[in-house]
């Protein structure tokens, strides 16, 4: 177990991955004025939990390893798919999710009676802006925490 805890990369990705949910219960706490404990578990919105553990593993390797390492670039390559798929394949779900829910409630009324629908996850991906803060966030966090 001390393994686990003394795995610095580990701790740095995972200290900013609770911090940006976190920080999400927080944003939605003053721009709503309501406590939306579900947000502290859900994909998407802002900050990017996402972003801010790859970019926190990504400089805590850069660091201890060197910026022209193996394992800097693993991390960054792997950290850039993360990024980009944030905001490409599972946005794009997330807009699809939108617009078929809409779709549900404007047929609704053609619903066999006793039929309730579900209504599809919408908040999957996320925005540039809300990738690159979290990005920020976890270069921040690790730099911050000196882990």
């Amino acid at each position: 177990m001390g393994d686990l805890v003394g795995n610095v990369p580990l701790m740095a990705a995972l200290v900013a991955t609770v911090v940006a949910q976190v920080l999400k219960l927080v944003i939605v706490l003053l721009t709503e004025r309501r406590w939306a404990l579900s947000r502290l578990l859900e994909t998407g919105g802002m900050p990017s939990s996402h972003s801010a553990a790859v970019a926190a593993l990504a400089v805590t390797l850069g660091l201890a390893y060197g910026w022209g390492s193996p394992e800097f670039a693993i991390a960054a390559v792997f950290g850039s798919i993360v990024m980009y798929d944030a905001t490409g394949i599972r946005r794009a779900a997330g807009l699809q999710a939108e617009l078929i829910n809409e779709l549900v409630n404007e047929l609704a009324h053609l619903f066999d009676e006793g039929f309730k629908p579900q209504a599809l996850r919408t908040l999957l991906g996320h925005t540039y802006p809300q990738v690159a803060v979290g990005a920020l966030l976890g270069v921040a966090v690790r730099l911050a925490f000196g882990l």
